[in-house]
Order: C-alpha cells, then structure tokens, then sequence
C-alpha cells in the first residue's frame, strides 16, 4: 500500500479555511482514489474547488492544487465531507465490487481469536463460519452471490461500506481496507 496518491476527491471546500483558525487560507478536505487517505489540500490561488471534483495531487505539475497539507485529522472532518464521505464509500464499493467481494474470499485470521471478517459490523463467529464454508466450496463471485449462499447473512455490501466509514471516521485498532 506505499503507492501514493494521485487523485483525490473534493470531499469539502471551505474558501477561508477552518472557522476557528487564525489562517483566513483556502482548503480542501479530500480523500484519495488508491488507498483512501483523508486529505487536506491547499487550492493555487484564484482556483476554486467543487464537492466531488476529480483533482490531481501526484508529482509533477498540478493545475488545481498547489499543495498537500497533510492528512486530515479525524476530528477536523466536517459534516459536509462526512456526507460526501458516504457517497464516495458507497460508489466506490460498487465500482470495486470484485476487490471487496474478493475480501470474502481471501480474509485471514488475525490472531487465534479473530477474524478479519468479524470485524465487519453484523459479523460474528457463526457468519464468519459459514463465509469460510463457503468460499471452500467455490469463491464468491459477487455481493449477491455471498446473499444467496449465506442466509441470514447482514448484507455485505453495506456491512463493507459501514466498516470502510468506521476505518475513515475513527481510529480502528485493526484495518481492512484503509492503509
């Protein structure tokens, strides 16, 4: 997970930068394509940023952004990049089905006691049992698959989405998705 970002999505843009900050400097809060990293980014002077916009933040020339700040610290995170936060998550989910549902299939233990997919919200030892059942028999193809093999099963999809939101939004002793 040591690629770097190279694009990033306009989560929040807050022209005269945080509220209770002395620095009256423009910001944006975004998160990264690859690896999901939360991200503060300083627009070039005269560019204004839209909610959801696609911007380069890799080396070489950027046209939008002039610098990286740094990572966004959880508690920064307006509520405005949280909403944005659960579409993007959501989209994303979706367009990258096949490396999520690939989770399911190639999850490990942690240690003795855990599971990675326990750490799913909704999953417990019995769902953790019955994926690993499963997926001996023949790898899941996709969400919908899981559903059908599974019943009873919280629904994946949204269960991966909750925990990528959680990873985001809080510090989670372990990651699954964030790096």
């Amino acid at each position: 997970m040591t690629d770097k970002e190279e694009y990033a999505i306009v989560l929040d843009y807050l022209p005269y930068g945080y509220p209770l900050e002395k620095k009256m400097m423009p910001i944006a809060q975004a998160i990264g394509l690859n690896n999901f990293t939360l991200l503060q980014l300083v627009p070039r002077r005269g560019i204004k940023l839209e909610l959801k916009e696609k911007v380069y933040i890799g080396e070489g020339k950027r046209e939008k952004v002039y610098y990286i700040l740094g990572r966004l610290p959880r508690e920064k995170i307006t509520e405005t990049a949280k909403l944005q936060l659960q579409e993007f998550v959501s989209k994303v989910v979706e367009e990258q089905e096949k490396k999520f549902v690939d989770f399911f299939n190639k999850s490990e233990a942690i240690n003795t006691r855990l599971h990675q997919i326990e750490l799913l919200p909704g999953f417990g030892k019995k769902h953790m049992k019955a994926v690993l059942t499963e997926r001996e028999e023949k790898e899941f193809e996709n969400f919908e698959d899981i559903k059908k093999r599974i019943p009873n099963l919280p629904d994946p999809k949204r269960a991966i989405e909750k925990r990528l939101l959680q990873e985001l939004e809080n510090m989670e002793r372990h990651n699954l998705f964030i790096g």
